[in-house]
């Protein structure tokens, strides 16, 4: 409604000035008083909401439409115009500070509307006489610098206005990060701090308290919309998550109030963030009390935080344990004294009546009056009443416009070339005045340090307060910590969390969180649809662990560790190797040292019965060869326990394919001596002259060399190494020795199968040979088990796992020697110890 009277009114404006000469500059349209003047070298403007609202009237269009009737008196701007006119009366009174120049002041009623104030701004910056001079209108602003206003949203709009002609607007409470913005607002500055800290400082803060799941109410305006956004975009950054943002207007109708409360009570957050505007939280408070919206714990901006009239509203206790950011206490001597002298402003005329009738509730007679109105005498003292204008919890924003008028003084002492007196006591040009204001650098005689950064903003500094209350169920605010922007990293914020205390009285912090922490072991997974703070706590797999709280991924170990069964640490794989300390470790090695002791026992048997006709009928030399070959097969198993190493990996695979291969040539040279023996006994055979003891010896060593090139090739080529095997058990290292060349392990095994499998077809054609003791059919018997077990041991070899694969190899190997030992040996030293009368020529040869 405002904005349409004040367009009709510059349209009105415009259409005249067109008409007009353009060589002469006039004022067009009604002029507008300012509420408080007086003259002097240079004029201060100010421009504050002695109203907080306006009469709404209906408009025909018709006709022009009058001015705006202001109403609800605001004391909170009467008491910033005493702050403007305490420092104006304190310059002009000092003596070295603009020596001989005195400063003025006009300030006008915006009534709480931003129209109002953009008219009232174009007339501080253009006059308001109603006069006319010859020419263009080239003059400076009337005024050297404006004070005020206190919303965002009037700032915005004034310094838009004012600003393209460098007319500096110094606002005390405006905080809209926008008006950062040098583009947009070349003009304004401020002695409050942006937004764009409050906003990172309300984020910081409930991250400290550990809150990650909050709601939010905003004012729909520039403030609370500006500011909502920063903090919605900072919380995100820092894992905080809104569950609801939503806009408030205290013009808002009963139905969207209502859906308001609805998502309140409907929300499983338990906090709120309220960036909103002292009035819409006046409004806000009456309607949770209706519905009962308590025990939420409250977080605030400086808007409402120390605000003494919403604590003293909030009688059903909704706001008790608020905490949030307030500009830091400051005092500035003599000053609240100037306030409460309220009688310099009876001066102000029509102003300072409706003031007066509404501070001491009394009303100056007229005919019209009731009898019932208590008069007013004009001799009332504010000891006698206690109420929003005698309140001082707001000194720091008294502070704000004090700060405000000496920057100004400043920059003019500089302009002016003031030592003992100013060299000037003209306006300066508005450019060069804007220039300066914004590098200007003074302490207050109270010792505060004011300056603005590029963007014309001041260092911010926030006190953190909580609403606690006393004994008497007043709310106090207490000081529970610090915020200062100016310090790096997490020491910019200071809380003495002991100190607080909480919503409903309670001395523990509140929980607000989506979901809840994520213990070690586990990571956040998000819910499909929901805000990231909202998630599942799913345990890591094994093999990977999350060594933090909240952690989002888990980590996997490294190869040689293994995941904890909590899953959060890494611990050592065990290793897995076939040792002598366990016992199948212990089962095998005694086997094999048995059967290394018994076929030593088998030697000295045959040694002491060297003589005897049965030894010396199968070839003695060679059955002492094969005893010496299957003790070393014994003990070579033995290389096969213990902890795999580079030298143990490459003997226990060579002295087993050498050996072997000693043994069957052996048992190989005693079939073809069987054969030969019998050929030699047919009419004109000459054999054996060709395979004498000469050849026999000759024919193990080169079986046996081909065996010892094909290792040597082998160990050369791609030798045997220690190798740790990860794929069999996810847990656990197997240590064991890899082959190295796949060709030469199977070339080793190929050749003893070979020579294994021709001393088998050999023994089998000589099985039936006539002989009492005929020696092919035990070998047949031993090649028979030993191709057995080592048909066996390959698809036993390739499918077991870990130290098993060891052991099947080894447990091969003692079977097929034990085969071969008791085969060929036992029964001729059954002949020779139990069987004597056996073991002669004449039995022997018996057919």
């Amino acid at each position: 409604m405002e904005s349409l009277v004040a367009l009709l009114h510059m349209v009105i404006a415009i259409m005249t000035f067109s008409k007009a000469n353009k060589t002469v500059c006039t004022l067009r349209g009604e002029p507008v008083n300012p509420e408080l003047w007086k003259d002097g070298d240079i004029i201060v403007g100010g421009v504050f909401s002695f109203h907080s609202s306006w009469e709404i009237r209906q408009l025909t269009y018709s006709i022009m439409p009058p001015p705006l009737k202001c109403i609800s008196l605001n004391f909170r701007d009467f008491q910033y115009t005493q702050s403007m006119l305490f420092a104006i009366e304190e310059i002009n009174n000092s003596s070295t500070l603009l020596p001989g120049v005195s400063l003025g002041y006009k300030i006008y009623d915006t009534c709480g509307s931003v129209a109002v104030g953009v008219r009232a701004a174009m007339a501080l910056a253009n006059g308001y006489e109603k006069m006319s001079v010859e020419g263009p209108c080239t003059k400076h602003a009337e005024v050297q610098a404006i004070i005020g206003d206190t919303t965002s949203s009037a700032c915005m709009a004034i310094s838009k206005g004012i600003g393209p002609f460098k007319l500096p607007l110094i606002s005390h409470y405006a905080t809209c990060e926008c008006l950062s913005d040098k583009v947009k607002y070349p003009s304004f500055l401020r002695t409050i701090a942006s937004d764009h800290y409050q906003s990172r400082a309300l984020a910081e803060l409930v991250r400290h308290f550990g809150w990650t799941w909050v709601g939010a109410l905003r004012t729909d305006d520039d403030y609370g919309n500006n500011g909502m956004a920063t903090f919605t975009k900072v919380a995100e950054q820092m894992g905080i998550c809104l569950e609801y943002s939503l806009p408030f207007f205290r013009t808002y109708p009963e139905d969207k109030v209502i859906r308001i409360i609805e998502q309140i009570k409907s929300s499983t957050s338990r906090v709120i963030v309220g960036f909103l505007a002292h009035w819409d939280l006046e409004v806000l408070l009456h309607k949770f009390v209706e519905h009962n919206i308590t025990g939420y714990q409250w977080v605030g901006t400086e808007a409402w935080i120390s605000d003494s009239v919403i604590a003293s509203m909030d009688k059903h206790h909704i706001l008790q344990g608020a905490v949030g950011l307030a500009i830091p206490k400051t005092q500035v001597s003599g000053l609240q004294e100037f306030i409460l002298d309220i009688k310099p402003l009876k001066s102000s005329g029509a102003i300072f009546t409706e003031f007066w009738e509404a501070l001491f509730q009394c009303k100056y007679s007229t005919k019209n009056d009731s009898v019932s109105t208590t008069p007013c005498t004009g001799n009332e003292e504010l000891s006698q009443v206690q109420n929003l204008f005698t309140d001082m919890s707001l000194m720091p924003i008294f502070s704000n416009v004090y700060k405000g008028v000496y920057a100004v003084a400043h920059t003019l002492h500089d302009l002016l070339g003031c030592k003992e007196k100013c060299v000037s006591n003209k306006q300066p040009d508005p450019s060069t005045f804007l220039k300066h204001l914004r590098k200007v650098h003074f302490k207050t005689k109270d010792g505060e340090e004011v300056y603005f950064d590029e963007n014309g903003d001041p260092v911010a500094k926030y006190d953190i307060i909580n609403w606690q209350l006393s004994k008497k169920q007043h709310y106090e605010f207490v000081t529970v910590g610090i915020y200062d922007a100016s310090f790096l990293g997490m020491d910019r914020l200071a809380v003495n969390m002991p100190s607080i205390l909480w919503a409903n009285n309670s001395t523990k912090v509140p929980v607000s969180v989506c979901s809840e922490s994520c213990p070690p072991g586990t990571r956040k997974a998000v819910k499909k649809g929901k805000p990231i703070c909202c998630y599942d706590c799913i345990p890591c797999t094994e093999g990977e662990i999350s060594n933090t709280s909240d952690s989002v991924t888990c980590l996997r170990c490294h190869q040689d560790f293994w995941s904890n069964i909590q899953n959060d640490g890494c611990v050592k794989k065990e290793t897995e190797f076939l040792s002598y300390e366990e016992m199948m470790g212990i089962l095998l090695t005694t086997i094999s040292v048995v059967g290394a002791f018994i076929t030593i026992i088998i030697a000295v048997i045959f040694f002491r019965y060297k003589n005897t006709p049965i030894v010396k009928a199968n070839n003695s030399e060679l059955s002492f060869l094969l005893l010496f070959s299957l003790m070393l097969c014994f003990l070579c198993s033995l290389t096969f326990i213990g902890r795999p190493t580079e030298w143990s990996c490459m003997l226990r695979h060579t002295a087993f394919g050498i050996t072997f291969v000693l043994c069957i040539s052996c048992v190989l040279g005693k079939t073809i001596v069987v054969l030969m023996a019998f050929r030699a006994t047919l009419p004109g055979s000459n054999v054996m002259k060709w395979f004498g003891p000469p050849q026999q010896r000759l024919s193990v060593f080169a079986f046996t060399l081909i065996q010892v090139l094909i290792c040597v090739l082998w160990l050369t080529i791609s030798p045997p190494f220690p190798f740790k095997n990860l794929k069999y058990f996810k847990e656990k290292i197997i240590l064991e020795c890899n082959v190295g060349s796949v060709v030469g392990f199977w070339a080793v095994l190929g050749y003893i199968g070979l020579l294994a499998i021709l001393c088998f077809f050999l023994a089998f054609l000589a099985r039936k040979l006539p002989d009492n003791f005929n020696e092919a059919k035990f070998i047949t018997f031993s090649m028979l088990i030993f191709c057995a077990v080592w048909i066996a041991f390959i698809p036993a070899y390739v499918s077991s796992p870990g130290k098993f694969t060891v052991a099947v190899e080894i447990f091969a190997i003692l079977a097929s020697t034990y085969g071969m030992l008791f085969c060929i040996f036992i029964p001729k030293c059954y002949i020779i110890l139990l069987k004597p009368d056996k073991n002669s020529k004449k039995h022997l040869m018996g057919k």
